[in-house]
């Protein structure tokens, strides 16, 4: 596993804000931008991660592109009450937690700049931690109860044009394209 490099990740900086608006925004999740050593609205973690209040995903250009995936994932899979109640804490399951860096994963592939492979990198660089010692093997070899809970969520995604949900072995289970 490469050695904690949390200052090598793809920051918001390094992308297209409008890309990740046009990938989040048709789902009813409003990114903010806030300004640089502005404290972040909603960060659960503080310093430059993401944050969530209702329905909007607050985010400096030091924030890492993994950390404001993250956050979107929980809001889409949350339901509309979790939605409104929202503010800095997703407050979700284990099982959601692992559903939602697998989609943070696949919705990193709808993002020119970052891709899977990057994301991978990122992830393991920050120190997300997983049974399998790197976040690639943990997707590829040990992720069915996180599919799985995915894909009991597949109606909160239909907003996600281009989104493709499976595993990297049996290929797509369902695909929107709202194009």
């Amino acid at each position: 596993m490469p050695e904690l490099a949390e200052h090598l990740v793809l920051r918001m900086r390094d992308v297209r804000w409008s890309e990740v608006r046009e990938l989040l925004e048709p789902s009813g999740l409003q990114i903010r931008e806030v300004a640089e050593h502005t404290p972040i609205p909603g960060s659960h973690w503080g310093d430059e991660e993401a944050g969530l209040i209702g329905y909007e995903l607050y985010a400096r250009p030091d924030t890492p592109v993994h950390s404001l995936l993250h956050e979107a994932c929980h809001w889409l899979l949350m339901d509309d009450d979790r939605r409104r109640n929202l503010h800095t804490d997703a407050k979700g399951t284990a099982v959601e937690e692992m559903a939602v860096c697998y989609l943070q994963i696949l919705l990193s592939e709808l993002l020119p700049a970052m891709g899977r492979a990057r994301m991978y990198l990122d992830m393991d660089r920050w120190g997300y931690s997983f049974r399998m010692g790197s976040t690639e093997r943990w997707f590829t070899l040990d992720a069915e109860d996180a599919l799985a809970h995915l894909t009991n969520k597949l109606s909160h995604l239909d907003c996600i044009a281009g989104l493709h949900i499976g595993t990297p072995s049996t290929g797509v289970l369902q695909q929107y394209n709202n194009s």
